[in-house]
């Protein structure tokens, strides 16, 4: 007998995400009575999350009524502030892309001036939907920098000078729901776990302009005590050479400063290619260009030293290269395989899998979508819900 809550939002969960189809597989998921599961989806039906439709197998008697989520029963903005782009999605509550609109954007241009062109972005994504700001049950917000989650705060990010201790959610007031802030690579960690969610142990490593990681443990993202669990791009790593770079932390040797998109073009420019951004540099390297391959490669190889350090103390299931830099797609891989795999020890890496993204570009809003949809439709929010 299984011992899950039975609350509406519970029985809600378990049907969005595809673990249960019917009353009947309610009642044998959550161990609750039959009267008790009917009774709330009822009332999950008439508030229209839940919808009837067609009929399941029978394994005897009549056939059960199948449940499914009504994700069109409203719609969530997704943003994805980078330090120079801004993309704002409008989905449904499955995290389907509905319409999407970007513009570039300088994240130092502090929050006033970034916040009111994500504002217009979000009124045009609305429009391209045929949606009105009445129609948006919550708002997710993905920012390049720590965050404190329970307030949507950022606290002292390193590159998006001005936006210490900004309100964020403050922002969104014209929506009149609620608001959920994270840091970036935690919000496409979600994006990567998608909708069906997973019971892995995973991390999610974003390589753009700066470096971070998603942690995720049996399937939640982990944000630590204070919300900062995952900064590796501020780890301290030794060059072969001997050589120091400043990293815009402050600090001498950070893994960012020297395996970042901006320490990429920064080799590149040092070594005489002819680029004016990294993502010249990773174009060149597909084209199979000898000294970008190489640049790449040695930027995976110590980006790989760091990993193989997480591998031995998190021992993940797998391992997921996202971001603008994770486009290289092969030679970074290559070079983060060896150095994890000749690093690591040898149990923590037997069944361990490093993949590339299938959607880098994507996950940002997806994850975004998702952190709005699952935290507006939490137990505690659903119960709220129906009682009004």
């Amino acid at each position: 007998m299984a011992s899950t809550s039975a609350s509406a939002g519970a029985l809600l969960h378990h049907v969005r995400t595809g673990r249960a189809r019917s009353r009947a597989e309610l009642v044998a998921l959550t161990g609750a009575s039959r009267n008790t599961v009917s009774a709330r989806v009822d009332e999950l039906i008439a508030s229209g999350l839940l919808q009837e439709g067609g009929r399941g197998g029978s394994t005897g008697g009549r056939p059960p009524t199948l449940l499914r989520f009504n994700s069109g029963a409203g719609c969530v903005l997704a943003v994805d502030l980078g330090v120079t782009s801004a993309d704002v999605a409008v989905t449904d509550l499955s995290a389907q892309i509905l319409a999407t609109v970007g513009h570039p954007i300088d994240i130092a241009d502090g929050p006033d001036v970034v916040l009111a062109e994500v504002d217009r972005l979000a009124q045009k994504a609305l429009a391209e939907a045929g949606l009105t700001p009445a129609d948006v049950w919550a708002v997710g917000v993905g920012v390049p920098g720590p965050v404190e989650f329970s307030t949507g705060r950022p606290s002292h990010p390193p590159i998006m000078p001005g936006w210490h201790d900004h309100p964020i959610p403050s922002a969104f007031g014209r929506y009149g729901c609620p608001v959920f802030v994270d840091n970036d690579v935690n919000v496409m960690a979600l994006g990567e776990m998608g909708v069906e969610g997973s019971a892995q142990d995973v991390l999610v490593v974003k390589v753009g302009t700066g470096i971070g990681c998603g942690v995720i443990v049996d399937g939640e993202v982990y944000r630590g005590a204070q919300g900062s669990a995952g900064d590796i791009g501020h780890i301290h790593v030794p060059t072969p050479d001997g050589r120091t770079v400043l990293c815009r932390c402050g600090n001498e040797n950070c893994l960012e400063a020297l395996a970042g998109g901006g320490a990429l073009l920064r080799d590149a420019l040092e070594a005489g290619l002819p680029v004016t951004s990294t993502r010249q540099v990773i174009e060149l390297a597909a084209q199979g260009d000898g000294p970008a391959l190489e640049l790449v490669r040695r930027a995976g190889r110590t980006i790989g030293t760091v990993l193989a350090a997480l591998v031995n103390f998190f021992n993940p299931h797998r391992i997921v290269m996202t971001g603008g830099v994770a486009a290289a797609g092969a030679p970074l891989l290559a070079g983060i395989r060896e150095a994890v795999y000749g690093r690591s020890m040898p149990l923590a890496a037997r069944a361990l899998e490093i993949t590339v993204s299938d959607a880098p570009d994507l996950s940002g809003r997806v994850g975004a979508a998702l952190m709005a949809i699952q935290g507006y439709l939490d137990e505690d929010s659903v119960h709220q819900a129906l009682a009004r």
